[in-house]
């Protein structure tokens, strides 16, 4: 089985990213002066493109966590196959207990996936998808595991030149 390369993006440039807080938990830690909040955000940013990633933020309030979150989602890009709006093939990935499965679908279905899903396939720029998550909920393992899926997906183009074949043999099998 050939190693799959992941298309890392580098920071910078000009890209346009759009950030999604995908969940934000606090977290009190109670000492002998009271009670401490502190807050950790999800977040995931994306240029609607091809191009995705997600990041973890902690800090003492919940807009700094924000903040912290996205500078760590635009170090972890990477850049995802689309054509016509969908995914190239059916994948499916694990991450800790949570477990993804997406699929292509027709023009005009719309993404159709849950919230942490949703917001990953949406900020990558994928339209049309449907997909499911099947193991655990918690949305940090479900981000991972959409956007390790999404590193696994394959262009025709570079199928057809690993197995040596024409293109047009890859979509009639």
């Amino acid at each position: 089985m050939s190693k799959n390369i992941v298309n890392k993006v580098k920071p910078g440039g000009d890209l346009e990213l759009k950030e999604k807080v995908v969940a934000i938990n606090r977290v009190v830690k109670t000492t002998k002066g009271g009670r401490t909040f502190s807050f950790s955000a999800l977040v995931v940013v994306g240029n609607e493109g091809g191009v995705v990633g997600q990041g973890l933020g902690k800090a003492k309030e919940v807009q700094e966590a924000i903040t912290k979150g996205i500078e760590d989602a635009k170090k972890n890009l990477v850049k995802v196959p689309i054509m016509h709006g969908t995914i190239p093939h059916d994948q499916l990935a694990k991450e800790g207990a949570a477990k993804v499965l997406i699929k292509p679908a027709a023009t005009g279905t719309g993404v159709i996936a849950g919230g942490s899903m949703r917001a990953v396939l949406e900020s990558a720029g994928i339209r049309d998808v449907q997909a499911k998550s099947l193991g655990s909920a918690n949305p940090h393992n479900v981000v991972k595991a959409t956007i390790k899926a999404l590193t696994l997906l394959r262009e025709p183009v570079q199928i057809s030149r690993i197995r040596n074949i024409k293109l047009t043999k890859v979509f009639n099998g």
